[in-house]
């Protein structure tokens, strides 16, 4: 399982940790992730994302997880949550035929 956000595409940044003599040493900078169950409006289940903190916040922002998804470019979605905005979007669409 890799560090990276599934809907804003967040990973691992690396740079130096500068210290007061100014060495410096290589570090890693980790995206802050965590496992969370959002729930689509569109398709009435709840589905398991690995998201960073601060998505969780652009996701409330823009509406909730089908309107961030439908707004999101599909490159930086992962290969789960792609499929979860094409079925979104298949969903909307049959309900805007009726």
């Amino acid at each position: 399982m890799s560090r990276r956000c599934e809907l804003t595409g967040k990973a691992v940044l690396t740079g130096n940790l500068v210290s007061h003599s100014n060495r410096k040493t290589r570090t890693r900078f980790l995206p802050n992730l965590c496992n969370v169950t959002l729930i689509s409006d569109t398709l009435q289940r709840r589905i398991h994302f690995r998201v960073a903190a601060a998505t969780l916040r652009s996701v409330e922002h823009r509406g909730g997880l089908d309107a961030f998804l439908v707004k999101a470019a599909d490159a930086q979605l992962s290969p789960g949550a792609l499929s979860v905005k094409r079925e979104i979007v298949k969903k909307q669409a049959a309900a805007a035929a009726q």
